[in-house]
C-alpha cells in the first residue's frame, strides 16, 4: 500500500468551514506543542491550544489563528475542529494590535488571586495569536 501524497485539510468552527484543501503539510497548535503532520502520518486525536495553524500548498504557505478544540489525524486527512478560528487575511490588524493593547493592560491590572486573571491571561494568549496571524499579510507568506 503505497503512502499519499497529499492531505485533505479540514478546519471547522461552530460557525463555519474556514478551509477544506488539498495540502502538502499541515502543523497544528497542541495542547502541548506544534504538531507537524505529512501524508502518511499516523492516526491520532489531539487537543489544540491557542495558536497559529500553518499549512502549504505548493510552495506557499497560508496562517489561522485557532483558539482551543481537537484534532483528528489521519493519513491522508487532518480534520481540526476549533472553538474559534480566523484566516490571516481576515484578521483587522489594527483591532488585534488594541486588542492585544486592551488584553496586556487587564492582565496587568489583576493579580494572580483575582477570578478574573484566569479569562485575562487567555484573552491575551488569544490577542497574541491574532496579531502574530495578521502580520503574515493576507494569509500568504513566503515559504520557509
Amino acid at each position: 500500500m503505497s503512502l499519499p501524497s497529499k492531505l485533505i485539510l479540514e478546519v471547522v468552527t461552530p460557525e463555519h468551514e474556514l478551509v477544506h484543501e488539498e495540502v502538502d503539510e499541515v502543523q497544528l497548535p497542541a495542547r502541548r506543542g506544534y504538531l507537524g503532520i505529512l501524508p502518511g502520518h499516523a492516526p491520532l486525536l489531539t487537543e489544540l491550544g491557542v495558536g497559529e495553524l500553518r499549512f502549504k500548498q505548493g510552495g506557499e504557505t497560508y496562517y489561522l489563528a485557532i483558539v482551543n478544540g481537537y484534532a483528528e489525524v489521519l493519513p491522508d486527512r487532518v480534520i481540526v475542529m476549533a472553538e474559534v478560528g480566523e484566516r490571516a487575511a481576515d484578521i483587522d490588524a489594527d483591532r488585534a494590535r488594541d486588542a492585544l493593547k486592551r488584553a496586556e493592560e487587564r492582565l496587568a491590572s489583576l493579580s494572580a488571586k483575582d477570578v478574573d486573571w484566569e479569562r485575562a491571561a487567555l484573552a491575551l494568549e488569544r490577542a497574541r495569536v491574532r496579531m502574530e496571524t495578521a502580520t503574515h499579510g493576507g494569509s500568504v507568506a513566503d515559504s520557509e
